[in-house]
């Protein structure tokens, strides 16, 4: 159903599977759990954080609910299972300073024109300048570089395509890379392991020895800091909170909200100096 009907990308039905096959592991068989089976997971998973008790029980919620529209179940007992209270953290951020460090890093090694020196600082490009999830960008297949429109064409969470706009140093390090990027594959960034690209871990090896060497901190340095950073800059530029959401690929522009939060040093100082009233009142 996850898959035929909402279009739930590998990584997402991979999630429900861990957290169905763990519950199951502490109550039995889950089709014929009751709701005191279900009431001891929250001791059973006391010491998780709350965020990952909420996904457990939010996967648990919708199996429950799917057996009892299916007809196989005459109940739905997840209603014994906890609510834990969650608040979504902030995203950790990069400034404009070390954003730029990490590029001054890129194209300094890239300048010997090395493959994996010329690979990294595409990849950095497109992180930064696109906004993409590493599983997006790592996942590239070689016909979504276009030709002659600066636009990508992505395909993200639940099947979903958007266009992403690439810039034009973007440009310049994908032709770059192209022109160095081993032949006999149809992806963008190939590789010699089973899925036949980069793999998302090696991503964030990569980016995290190229934030070392640019002496940034490398527990600061991931893709996903990468893509806030991107959300974050465009805002404070700003950009519409509409076409940010459709430039990150969210469902829901509530995911999108949080950067509002981020950015709340510039809100104010709009408000401040564009209001009406606080316009009025300067003139007085």
């Amino acid at each position: 159903m996850l898959a035929a009907e909402r279009g739930a990308a590998a990584n997402t039905l991979a999630a429900y599977r861990r957290d169905l096959e763990g519950a199951e592991a502490i109550v039995g068989a889950l089709v014929g759990a009751d709701a005191a089976a279900l009431a001891t997971l929250g001791a059973a998973w006391s010491d998780l954080a709350a965020s990952s008790l909420a996904r457990k029980c939010s996967a648990l919620r919708q199996f429950f609910g799917f057996l009892a529209d299916e007809g196989w179940r005459p109940d739905d007992p997840s209603a014994a299972l906890p609510r834990p209270r969650t608040r979504r953290p902030l995203p950790r951020l990069l400034s404009h300073a070390e954003v730029e460090a990490l590029f001054a890093r890129a194209e300094e090694e890239a300048s010997a024109e090395r493959p994996d020196a010329v690979r990294m600082l595409a990849l950095l490009e497109l992180l930064y300048g696109s906004g993409l999830r590493a599983s997006e960008l790592v996942s590239l297949p070689l016909a979504a570089v276009p030709r002659d429109a600066p636009f990508l064409t992505i395909t993200g969470k639940g099947g979903q395509q958007r266009m992403v706009p690439v810039s034009n140093a973007a440009r310049r390090a994908l032709s770059r890379w192209l022109a160095l990027r081993p032949d006999g594959s149809r992806q963008l960034f190939p590789s010699r392991g089973e899925q036949g690209y980069l793999s998302r871990v090696r991503l964030f090896q990569l980016l995290r020895g190229l934030a070392l060497r640019a002496g940034l901190a490398p527990d600061k340095v991931s893709p996903h800091v990468l893509r806030h950073a991107f959300a974050t800059h465009l805002l404070e530029g700003g950009a519409d909170l509409r076409v940010l959401q459709t430039l990150l690929g969210h469902a829901d522009i509530a995911t999108t909200q949080i950067y509002t939060h981020v950015d709340a040093a510039r809100l104010v100082a709009l408000v401040n100096a564009r209001h009406p009233l606080a316009m009025h009142r300067a003139g007085d």
